[in-house]
């Protein structure tokens, strides 16, 4: 498979999810429609049960086993595991592209084998192994490997919580395993102002246990060979998510072999930024990359106030907002700010936020950040500054009442 490109890789995935039923439906209300005519009112019924007990009960192993377990039904595969083609096509060719030297391969989280076969059907020569929590998923995942008649790879019912791995592999996969807390805030920054992170080693060991993300690391870097690869993927996007995730893998020797890769995809008609995709190696093997803990570049519209007042708008809207992380930046450039009125509140866990109204050359604005990386920068015409104060009210309001909690 050496040469393979990006595209000819997604042609192939193409091909291998249509062998697995999937479809790639672009509407929710087609989406709905092939639900009812698979499953009985009584089957979704049930289906909606377990993603709501899965849903409150983040991260508890029971219910997260259950609901695989349910859905790892043949009857049940094409629908459901459709929901997420574009994952699977966006992400399986991304990673299959740095799988090409591998020869022992271990897929961590494999779920009912949909990736894990790809993989070994694009590598005949790897020997893969799939492992996964969910029994009713390791079952289905082997029979539909003896199915697409391949010998190179075999599933094992493991839970990466409570058992350690048997064997070293020089390359290891893990994707929407590691960070299954999606409750779990992160690490908040030193204050308001700041995207920064304060290093505090026991701060860090306690997201690692209260996130289960430190014994997993430990074992999947015990099962590592020493010039071993890891390709990782999960739901990190978050700096605050982000920054503890790296510095959990930077203290275990692993390095970025190439630059992080954030990836973009539908869930039926919901836009997902999800990621971002790490490929890591020891330092024999590093690009010499450093590990970014700035935020992403959100493409927002730049703030020039010098023509602000000047551009177009319909009626009734600001006359500048953003909502991402470079409103601070926006928010710092202004001139001549006088600050009206503002209030900061703080509550468990290093939460703390700020909001202020105030006028910068006379025009009003509203500024809002917290410490986990929300920024809001609204600037209005004379016009909506009532309007403007009520906003600032009713989020001051609020933090007098986190306050008396």
């Amino acid at each position: 498979m050496a040469g393979v490109t990006y595209e000819e890789s997604q042609a192939s995935l193409r091909e291998h999810l249509a062998w697995w039923g999937l479809r790639h439906v672009e509407s929710d209300e087609a989406y709905f429609a092939w639900q009812r005519q698979v499953f009985t009112p009584q089957e979704l019924s049930s289906f909606h049960q377990h993603i709501d007990v899965k849903r409150r009960h983040s991260g508890d192993p029971a219910a997260e086993i259950a609901f695989y377990d349910l859905t790892a039904q043949p009857r049940s595969v094409p629908v459901l595991y459709s929901q997420r083609y574009e994952y699977y096509l966006q992400v399986g060719a991304r990673i299959a592209r740095h799988l090409r030297s591998a020869t022992t391969l271990l897929d961590v989280g494999c779920g009912i084998g949909i990736l894990t076969t790809f993989y070994a059907k694009q590598y005949p020569d790897c020997s893969v192994l799939g492992i996964d929590r969910s029994p009713a998923s390791i079952t289905l995942a082997q029979q539909r490997a003896e199915e697409l008649g391949l010998t190179n790879v075999r599933f094992e019912c493991v839970d990466l919580d409570r058992q350690d791995l048997e064997g070293r592999f020089d390359c290891l996969v893990a994707t929407h395993v590691l960070l299954q807390a999606e409750q779990e805030r992160g690490l908040s920054s030193r204050d308001w102002r700041t995207f920064e992170r304060t290093i505090d080693p026991a701060v860090q060991q306690a997201f690692e246990v209260r996130t289960g993300l430190g014994v997993k690391l430990d074992r999947l870097r015990a099962a590592c060979s020493l010039q071993g690869r890891v390709v990782l993927f999960e739901k990190a996007r978050q700096l605050a998510r982000r920054v503890p995730l790296q510095r959990a893998l930077a203290t275990r020797g692993w390095h970025l072999l190439a630059p992080t890769e954030s990836v973009r995809y539908r869930l039926i008609e919901e836009v997902t930024d999800d990621g971002p995709l790490y490929v890591l190696g020891p330092a024999a093997l590093g690009s010499g990359l450093p590990w970014d803990e700035s935020p992403e570049p959100d493409g927002a519209v730049p703030l020039d106030f010098a023509t602000v007042q000047r551009v177009g708008r319909k009626k009734g809207e600001p006359l500048y907002e953003n909502h991402t992380a470079s409103a601070q930046a926006a928010w710092q450039s202004l001139p001549n700010k006088g600050v009206i009125q503002e209030a900061t509140g703080s509550g468990a866990n290093g939460w703390s936020l700020h909001v202020e109204w105030g006028r910068a050359d006379r025009i009003p604005y509203l500024y809002c950040a917290d410490t986990f990386d929300r920024r809001q920068l609204v600037v209005v015409d004379e016009g909506q500054a009532a309007e403007l104060e009520v906003y600032y009210r009713e989020i001051a309001g609020s933090l007098r009442g986190e306050a008396g909690r």
